[in-house]
């Protein structure tokens, strides 16, 4: 049989493959708990004798698995390119050291092989939790996490199998959205983010409830759920003004990431001068955005309160499946 290498760790994972034993049987069997999952005696002492031949009973023995912390906790992020996503990360970073733990951070470039490879290796260095920022598949890394009997928590995007903490997303677009239409009372442009995301469909929700109050009906041409990257709301804000705007319009950006797109095309087209420049708002905020444009309202992501409420379910020890939204600023 071939050995997984003196200078690597060996994880449940690499005994999962070895075996041919899931990662989650290996775990039960290893911490003493085969016979309730009726996993078998020869099974059992399979998994057994090829963790001690690999040097795993050695390193992490079942009986001490869970008994010792690490004082380690990770976070998965999506992305550094805002700063939303930086002051999450830097805030996380402040508080555990504030806490005696020691922060692992990785970026995953909203990439789902990535995300899974990022967990796997955290939790092969013994992690006492996991907040999962972001994630295209948060329940995927939850159930890694299950398996290797660690704690864990999904932030910024929800998931069905651990604690939640996210924005209310739909009442900070509900209230954006009436702000614009004050300035613009026609169906305004939704410009930003992917269909298949939660806050995405949570804003654009809010985004289409404020237009129904007014009576407004938004057409299907004005929702353009282009992805996030600047070039992607750029090429889709011109290829929709070919085709249909004329006169006035409003925008409603879902990023401050798409709103460099935006403002490149608007500048492009010469459409920020006093006399054409559109109603806009953006679901972000960042100081500097008043150097790209003028008159633009934003929606503050309240990080403070975001991570507080991270680290009292952490410190609670709570892993109750529930979503806790918290309230976003309007700044005008």
């Amino acid at each position: 049989m071939t050995g997984i290498g003196k200078n690597k760790k060996t994880t449940i994972y690499d005994l999962a493959e070895l075996t041919g034993v899931s990662a989650s049987a290996v775990s039960a069997i290893l911490s003493g708990n085969w016979k309730k999952r009726r996993i078998s005696a020869s099974t059992a002492e399979k998994v057994s004798r090829i963790a001690q031949e690999q040097g795993y009973a050695l390193n992490r023995q079942a009986s001490m698995l869970r008994t010792t912390r690490s004082k380690t906790i990770g976070m998965i992020v999506p992305k550094y390119d805002n700063r939303y996503f930086g002051s999450i990360v830097e805030s996380f970073e402040q508080m555990a050291r504030d806490r005696g733990l020691f922060p692992v951070i990785t970026c995953t470039q909203r990439d789902p092989d990535l995300e899974l490879e990022a967990a796997r290796t955290m939790l092969s260095w013994q992690v006492d939790y996991m907040v999962v920022t972001g994630a295209t598949d948060p329940d995927r890394i939850t159930a890694l996490c299950q398996a290797a009997g660690v704690p864990s928590l999904n932030l910024d995007l929800p998931g069905s199998l651990a604690p939640s903490v996210i924005s209310d997303n739909f009442n900070g677009a509900l209230s954006l959205t009436r702000s614009l239409l004050e300035k613009c009372p026609q169906p305004l442009i939704f410009i930003g983010g992917r269909a298949s995301d939660h806050n995405s469909k949570e804003r654009l929700r809010g985004f289409l409830a404020a237009h129904q109050e007014r009576g407004i009906s938004v057409p299907e041409e004005n929702l353009l759920l282009c992805g996030y990257e600047p070039e992607k709301a750029q090429t889709a804000l011109k290829n929709h003004f070919q085709q249909y705007v004329t006169g006035q319009f409003g925008l409603f950006v879902n990023s401050t990431i798409s709103l460099e797109g935006v403002v490149q095309f608007l500048r492009a087209e010469d459409l920020l001068s006093d006399d054409k420049h559109p109603a806009i708002g953006c679901f972000d905020w960042d100081p500097f955005v008043a150097l790209l444009c003028k008159d633009i309202s934003m929606v503050k992501q309240d990080v403070a309160g975001m991570m507080e409420t991270v680290f009292r379910l952490m410190e609670s020890g709570e892993q109750d499946v529930a979503v806790v939204e918290v309230p976003v600023l309007l700044m005008q």
